[in-house]
């Protein structure tokens, strides 16, 4: 008679612990769907990203590139004048 009371005792036990695990199943898979649009999401967002980075960066190159040339403008400016100041005439003291 305890033989058969343990018996069903497991097979009750099996019995409702099915549901309970098919929800827990339901509520993983739900989770995990959320958890891949999410990845999803988040890649294509990284995507972007990185693209706007590659323009960013190519248009500090061509202003680093404009300063170093209007840099250069300058210092030939400066050496193109000569050093001496034009001759100011003096005048007589009255």
């Amino acid at each position: 008679m305890t033989r058969k009371n343990t018996w069903a005792g497991l097979a009750v036990a099996v019995g409702l612990s099915m549901p309970l695990m098919a929800c827990k199943d339901t509520k993983t898979l739900e989770e995990n769907a959320q958890l891949k649009a999410h990845v999803a999401e988040l890649q294509k967002e990284n995507g972007q990203l990185g693209n706007e980075l590659e323009t960013i960066t190519a248009a500090r190159d061509a202003l680093t590139k404009e300063n170093e040339a209007l840099k250069t403008q300058m210092k030939t400016r400066k050496t193109k004048r000569s050093g001496k100041k034009p001759a100011t005439r003096a005048r007589p003291r009255r």
